[in-house]
């Protein structure tokens, strides 16, 4: 129990600090974003704690499973971070800050390319957009974008080297799943795979839907111009973020189904040795 809720504060102090980065790190941030900033890390931090002081299973999947969730973690804080250096080094030059903005304007510059997610980003800034902005806006695309696709890559890694999530013990699917339902009907292979697929389609697409979303609703909430640095940082990282989320939600869905199926087939064979001649 001690150890459990030693867990779940650390982790809501993490939240907190993920949220209140932005906040800490870019220039000029009034008074009032600070009580919205603080606000909605108690809230967060709650919301941790209640999940993972909890023997039973709340909305948080794979919570038993790491490095699902670890990985994810690190890589929304890694986008934030980063990007918030970024925007800082404009007013305060730092040797860290100066090789974090090389870096991601080499890696912007490397992927933007014709129909690439990050040139998509950076078409939907509008006409006459001045150049340093549209290089910010590069930059921090490149480096969201980056993160997110070597978060992938690790968690391919776990998945297809280290056996995960075998690697740390017995799976449980009614404390990592808890919306999937087993009882729902139909074979329970056969829904995660299908799932499994639906979150890599939606996942592989999205970084092209959410700028083109955005463009197509101009009209109704005015030009996207991500001049404010903190919806700058939150918007390219959440661009970056949720289709890397749900790629590793495919990716696991399937390592889930294929571990099942694995485990029928296993089963199958041991009854049919015990069976008499």
């Amino acid at each position: 129990m001690i150890t459990r809720l030693t867990g779940a504060l650390l982790r809501a102090v993490l939240v907190v600090l993920l949220i209140a980065t932005p906040a800490l790190l870019l220039p000029g941030v009034s008074a009032d974003v600070t009580q919205i900033v603080a606000l909605v890390s108690i809230f967060a931090a709650a919301l941790t704690i209640f999940e993972y002081a909890s023997v039973y299973p709340g909305i948080v999947e794979f919570r038993n499973a790491p490095p699902f969730n670890r990985l994810r973690f690190i890589a929304l804080f890694a986008m934030v971070f980063m990007i918030s250096v970024v925007v800082r080094g404009e007013n305060d030059p730092t040797s860290v800050n100066q090789w974090i903005t090389s870096f991601g304007i080499g890696i912007g510059k490397a992927i933007d390319f014709p129909y690439s997610p990050v040139r998509q980003i950076v078409l939907l800034l509008p006409d006459g957009t001045n150049f340093s902005h549209v290089d910010r806006i590069r930059t921090a695309a490149g480096i969201s974008y980056f993160v997110s696709m070597l978060t992938l890559a690790v968690f391919y890694f776990f998945v297809r080297v280290k056996n995960w999530p075998m690697n740390n013990g017995p799976f449980n699917v009614w404390i990592n799943m808890p919306t999937f339902d087993p009882t729902a009907g139909g074979d329970v292979v056969q829904r995660l795979e299908r799932d499994a697929r639906f979150n890599i389609i939606v996942g592989f697409t999205l970084p092209f839907f959410i700028p083109a979303a955005l463009k197509a609703s101009e009209s109704l909430f005015g030009q996207v111009t991500l001049d404010n640095p903190q919806s700058m940082v939150w918007i390219v990282s959440a661009w970056a973020f949720l289709p890397a989320s749900l790629l590793m939600r495919g990716l696991a869905m399937g390592r889930i189904a294929e571990l099942i199926e694995r485990k029928r087939r296993s089963t199958a064979r041991a009854a049919k040795a015990l069976q008499p001649a």
